[in-house]
């Protein structure tokens, strides 16, 4: 396998931007190597510079849940694009993919379309501070919610791979202003509500943490945190960047039956163009200019285009049963992966929900903050380009969630797990 050219463009990109890539993970610094620079997708394959074709587990981290390059989405773009790509005025198609969200996610009563999740996250905590009239905000050990300065306190994702839970240029003032507390540790967060109960605007959370690698919560942690913020009369802000629309059409919500006060979406809602959204109660949201005091913009919300890519996106997911199909798929990929470790007696766990997975080396469980150190990042990098070899393009990163696609085949699975057997033979 020739990689001749992915070099090149590397070296080449390392002079011009930093690190070579435009966001840390792709760098693969976690796994050694260089990245493999994509020329094209097409369902459940990219295809790199050199010709070199991988089964692909990243799906642009998340959003391509329907493959690549969905005929049906692609012809949505190009119908839109032929009427102009951006405006800076309002659209119908906006209407029609706010109404669309609203009416998957009852907790959403007004939603307010953005270009990222960082931006997403970053203004839900604007208007739960402006709304409750306190600072602080609790966030969890390993979960990422963009790289605001409030936000980049233990950090998961790029952060966790690069073990730097704290980034530099974020005022100490403004770290203060966030409690950290361990994922599935309801008595932890009892005690920060004890300690400052009155001081905390908002706790943050994926339901279902995607950027520590796939760590379902626990039975009752998120309901608890819904009895915590309500008693305590602060805001409970699900960020469903990843789990929207993944894990089940409403996301995990829906299927928890847990009405958080703000929802930040990302992602699918976009189609794989650059969309986010967030949204939730009708009083909250109404905070937001120019209705309100609170102030955010941005030139390229609604993106027309975007827009178009995520209406699509999410009418496909309205046909058939196509979380059936990913559970099935996912349920395919973990049941070999676990009896490959078994077989091969490689210390290893395999976290699934749904179509998201992440195989953890060196421990046995995986269930907060608290279990990365003891995780063993060597033994998932040579695992990677074992696997890379062999034509499976994971994350590269041993903290990151993977994503089966619709596009994923039974068979693709199964040469999947082919190739995880050779790769764990290995690992030995």
């Amino acid at each position: 396998m020739s990689t001749e050219l992915s070099g090149k463009l590397f070296a080449e990109a390392r002079k011009l931007i930093p690190g070579g890539v435009n966001s840390p993970v792709r760098a693969w610094k976690a796994v050694g190597g260089n990245p493999r620079f994509v020329q094209r997708a097409r369902g459940s394959q990219v295809f790199d510079a050199d010709g070199n074709a991988y089964l692909d587990y990243v799906g642009s981290w998340g959003p391509m849940i329907l493959g690549h390059a969905h005929p049906k989405v692609l012809s949505a773009i190009h119908a839109a694009m032929r009427d102009g790509t951006s405006f800076g005025a309002p659209t119908a198609r906006e209407i029609e993919l706010a109404r669309t969200i609203s009416q998957a996610i009852p907790s959403i009563e007004m939603v307010r379309l953005v270009s990222s999740g960082t931006e997403a996250g970053m203004t839900t905590i604007r208007l739960a501070r402006a709304f409750t009239g306190r600072s602080k905000l609790l966030k969890f050990n390993g979960c990422y919610h963009g790289h605001s300065d409030s936000l980049l306190v233990k950090a998961g994702s790029g952060a966790l791979t690069f073990g730097v839970p704290d980034s530099p240029g974020v005022p100490d003032a403004l770290a203060a202003q966030t409690l950290v507390a361990e994922f599935n540790d309801v008595d932890g967060v009892a005690s920060c509500f004890a300690k400052a109960g009155d001081e905390i605007a908002a706790v943050i959370v994926e339901p279902i943490v995607g950027n520590m690698g796939v760590v379902p919560p626990a039975p009752g942690f998120l309901e608890a945190l819904r009895d915590l913020t309500r008693r305590h009369h602060a805001l409970l802000i699900f960020d469903e960047v990843i789990t929207g629309f993944r894990v089940a059409y409403g996301g995990v919500q829906t299927v928890r039956d847990i009405a958080p006060d703000l929802t930040c979406l990302g992602k699918i809602v976009g189609g794989g163009l650059p969309l986010a959204a967030f949204g939730g109660r009708r009083e909250v949201m109404e905070l937001l200019a120019p209705l309100g005091p609170v102030y955010q913009a941005g030139t390229l919300s609604g993106n027309p285009l975007a827009v178009a890519a995520g209406i699509e996106t999410l009418a496909q997911l309205r046909h058939g049963d196509p979380y059936a199909r990913l559970e099935s798929l996912g349920a395919q990929l973990e049941a070999g992966v676990r009896a490959a470790l078994a077989r091969h007696r490689v210390r290893g766990v395999v976290n699934r929900v749904g179509s998201m997975w992440t195989l953890f080396f060196g421990v046995d469980a995986m269930r907060s903050g608290t279990d990365i150190p003891n995780v063993d990042t060597a033994a998932f990098g040579k695992f990677f380009q074992r696997m890379l070899d062999r034509g499976i393009y994971l994350p590269p990163s041993a903290f990151e969630a993977a994503f089966i696609s619709l596009a994923h085949s039974e068979d693709d699975i199964d040469s999947t797990v082919r190739a995880a057997d050779d790769s764990l033979s290995a690992l030995s």
